[in-house]
């Protein structure tokens, strides 16, 4: 459980500044899963923040009303279940974006 308290940063980070400070943290850190975290953790936060963006502009269409609900409610249980990962000591991979940064 090397690092848990920056893994739980991280992931907490997506309710007061989600863009911040996974940047921060991918800076000053040297461990290579930190590092792999806190890249997951703002490519998901863009690609939801384009996403909810998106269901916005279409909700003057009947299919964006469940799209702007389905992603808001990724954006808050996401980080949640991360955090409890982290706090477990097990691995978590960001949906949509897990696999784009190895």
């Amino acid at each position: 459980m090397e690092n848990t308290g920056l893994k739980v940063l991280v992931h907490a980070s997506a309710f007061f500044a989600p863009f911040l400070v996974p940047f921060v943290v991918f800076l000053i850190t040297e461990d290579k899963e930190v590092k792999k975290l806190s890249i997951q953790a703002l490519l998901f936060q863009l690609v939801m923040g384009v996403l909810l963006f998106i269901s916005t502009l279409l909700m003057f269409i009947i299919i964006g009303i469940p799209m702007l609900i389905i992603f808001g409610i990724m954006t808050v249980v996401v980080p949640i279940l991360g955090i409890i990962k982290a706090l477990n000591g097990e691995r978590f991979d960001y949906p949509f974006v897990g696999s784009w940064y190895q």
